[in-house]
């Protein structure tokens, strides 16, 4: 990323594709649980008269004008029937506590110059999110907003914190560029848009559900609980679609999936 790093083992997110895109958990804190290519289950549609679980993408000024909508797109055709909503400077929705009082889910996508400056539009609200969360809320972070779950600067929401996987030791990715990644997803190798996402440091003994990890073991996609609430993060992109990959001349040898996002989201709002 232009500019210098926020602090000396946490690098932000870099400019990628249209768009500026935002140790190691020991053995035993991470839980292990069988996963595969499962096949869609659509769910109940809402029953008639009752609106479907609202959700808040964060869509304000970070110099990505896609990583918002691209979750956005994904979370309206999901299976569990969202309803989705701008918030943020710009939007005409600020992030306060009574506006996260209607929704079930907010979404810190990808996206960023430096945490520093997104940090700026969003201190405001920090303590708001918190509460929210703490309250039952459910919060997702996608690589940028993965590092915002973290500390210094970042809402706090982990029980651990947050670093920069590329060139960290043992790493498969030695610099910053748009790449495709394997990760352990339930112990079966499945393959990832990763562009300069975060490793996260989660406590020994906490009570997160690492649903993958790099090939060094570290965690890359993870679920924690937050008070009453639940926090969901992915260094990599999983809410990437096939734009991503052709814009950047990328293969994944899986095919472009959805089914890992909607885990996530599934994972990040079940209680």
């Amino acid at each position: 990323m232009p500019g210098t790093d926020l602090r000396p083992d946490r690098r932000p997110a870099i400019p990628g594709r249209r768009r500026w895109l935002a140790g190691l958990l020991s053995a035993a804190a991470l839980l292990a649980v069988g996963c595969g290519q499962p096949e869609a289950v659509a769910e109940k549609p809402p029953a008639r008269g009752a609106e479907a679980p609202l959700v808040l993408v964060y869509n304000g000024p970070q110099g990505c004008a896609d990583c918002g909508p691209a979750v956005a797109d994904l979370l309206r055709r999901a299976p569990q029937h969202f309803r989705v909503e701008y918030v943020g400077p710009g939007t005409g929705k600020p992030l306060t506590a009574a506006v996260l009082a209607e929704a079930q889910l907010y979404v810190q996508p990808g996206g960023g110059q430096d945490l520093d400056r997104t940090w700026q539009d969003l201190d405001d609200s920090a303590n708001a999110v918190r509460d929210w969360v703490r309250g039952g809320g459910s919060y997702l972070g996608l690589c940028f907003g993965g590092y915002l779950a973290g500390r210094d600067p970042g809402f706090g929401l982990l029980p651990g914190d947050t670093h920069g996987y590329a060139g960290s030791p043992g790493s498969t990715v030695p610099d910053e560029r748009d790449t495709v990644i394997e990760v352990s997803w339930h112990g079966k190798p499945r393959h990832m848009y990763f562009q300069d996402g975060p490793v996260f440091r989660l406590d020994e003994g906490s009570h997160a559900t690492v649903l993958a990890t790099y090939t060094n073991g570290a965690p890359a996609v993870a679920v924690t609980p937050y008070g009453k609430g639940r926090v969901g993060v992915s260094g990599p992109h999983p809410e990437a679609d096939a734009s991503w990959y052709d814009e950047k001349g990328l293969t994944n040898p899986d095919g472009v999936q959805t089914d890992l996002a909607y885990e996530l989201i599934q994972a990040t709002v079940s209680r």
